[in-house]
C-alpha cells in the first residue's frame, strides 16, 4: 500500500506544462503588450508635437498680420518739442518702391506740418529713377517751403545723389555731402534691346500685327527707324531741358555752370561744392546738431504695411503691362 494521497476523482485534470514553458508564454504576451502600449505613446506624442507646431504656425502669421497692420501702417509720427524731422530717400524712385512720389511727400507734409519742427532733413541715397516721381516730389518740396517759409529744408547726401535723386534735391535749401559721394548725372535715358540680328541669324520671323503706324513703337524684335530714333531723342531731350530747368531753378547762381555739368556726368561729393551742386560737407546728425540747432531727430518716414507693398506691386506690375504693351522693350529714366 503507498503512502501517497489518492486523488480525488472530481477533480479536474492538471494540465502538464513545465514551469519554464508557463513562464516563457507569459513574457511574450507581456512584450507584445508592452510594444502595443509603446507604440500607442509613441504615436500619441508624435500627434502632440505636431498639434503644438500648427498652433505655433498660427500664432506665428497672426503676430505677423498684427506686426503688418499696427506697427508698419505708415502711421505719422508725432515729434513732441522742438527738433529736426528726418524724411530718408532710398534707393530707386519709383511709383512701386519705397521711394515713391506718394509716400515721401506724405512724409515731408507731417514733417512741415508738425509744430515742434525747427528744420526738415531729407536723406538721400538714390541712383535716380523714374522722372515723374521725381518731378512730383521736387514740385512738392517747393510748396512746403512757400507754405512754411520759416522751416528750411537740408538734403543730406548719402552714398549717392544721382540723376533723378539729384531731380529732387535741387530743391532743397542747401545741400550737405559726404567728399566720397557720388553727385549729379543730370541726363535722361531710354534703354532696352534690339534682337533683330540674332532673329535673322537663327531663321526666326517676327509676326506683329498693329492698328497704328507707330503702335510698335520700340518693339525689340523690330528693325529700328529714323522715325522712331527722332521721336524718342525728342522726347529725351524735353525731359532732359525739364531736368535742367529745375535744376536751374534749385541752384541759382550757386551753380557753376560749364558744358559738362549737364551732360550726364557725376562727380565726387567734393568735387560737386567746387561746381555748385552742393553747399557743404556734413551728415544728418551734424545738419541737426550744427545748422538747424535741433539736435533731437524725429523720423517721418512712411514705414509701407505688407498690404501696401502688396497693392502697390500688383498695381504697378498692372500699369507695366499697359506701358509694355505701349512701348515694348524701352524704359525711360533719369538716372
Amino acid at each position: 500500500m503507498s503512502d501517497k494521497p489518492t486523488p480525488d476523482s472530481n477533480e479536474p485534470p492538471r494540465p502538464m506544462h513545465s514551469g519554464k514553458v508557463e513562464a516563457g508564454n507569459g513574457g511574450w504576451e507581456r512584450e507584445a503588450l508592452e510594444r502595443i502600449a509603446m507604440a500607442a505613446i509613441t504615436e500619441q506624442r508624435a500627434a502632440r508635437r505636431w498639434r503644438i507646431f500648427f498652433r505655433f504656425a498660427f500664432l506665428a502669421v497672426l503676430v505677423l498680420i498684427a506686426w503688418s497692420v499696427f506697427d508698419l501702417s505708415g502711421a505719422r509720427v508725432e515729434g513732441g518739442g522742438r527738433h529736426t524731422a528726418l524724411v530718408s530717400l532710398d534707393g530707386e524712385i519709383s511709383s512701386d518702391t519705397p521711394a515713391n512720389a506718394e509716400d515721401i511727400n506724405s512724409a515731408l507734409d507731417s514733417a512741415f506740418d508738425d509744430d515742434g519742427t525747427a528744420g526738415v532733413i531729407l536723406h538721400i541715397d538714390s541712383p535716380g529713377g523714374s522722372p515723374v516721381q521725381a518731378s512730383i516730389i521736387n514740385d512738392e518740396i517747393h510748396r512746403l517751403r512757400a507754405k512754411y517759409p520759416a522751416i528750411p529744408l537740408y538734403v543730406v547726401v548719402g552714398d549717392m545723389c544721382a540723376s533723378g535723386g539729384y531731380y529732387v534735391a535741387a530743391a532743397a535749401d542747401k545741400i550737405y555731402v559726404n567728399k566720397a559721394s557720388i553727385v549729379g548725372s543730370i541726363g535722361v535715358l531710354m534703354d532696352g534691346f534690339g534682337f533683330t540680328g540674332l532673329m535673322d541669324k537663327l531663321g526666326v520671323e517676327r509676326r506683329l500685327r498693329t492698328s497704328g503706324e507707330n503702335k510698335g513703337f520700340y518693339d525689340p524684335f523690330s528693325p529700328d527707324t529714323q522715325k522712331m530714333d527722332a521721336h524718342a531723342q525728342e522726347m529725351l531731350d524735353q525731359i532732359h531741358q525739364q531736368f535742367i530747368d529745375a535744376v536751374k531753378a534749385g541752384r541759382g547762381q550757386r551753380l557753376k555752370e560749364s558744358p559738362d555739368i549737364f551732360s550726364g556726368l557725376f562727380w565726387t561729393g567734393q568735387k560737386s561744392v567746387e561746381l555748385g551742386l552742393a553747399d557743404g560737407y556734413g551728415d544728418t546728425d551734424f545738419v541737426a546738431r550744427e545748422v538747424i540747432k535741433a539736435p533731437d531727430v524725429v523720423d517721418y518716414t512712411v514705414k509701407q504695411s505688407i498690404s501696401d507693398r502688396v497693392a502697390k506691386r500688383f498695381g504697378a506690375s498692372v500699369g507695366a503691362g499697359a506701358v509694355h504693351s505701349l512701348i515694348s522693350g524701352a524704359k525711360l529714366s533719369v538716372r
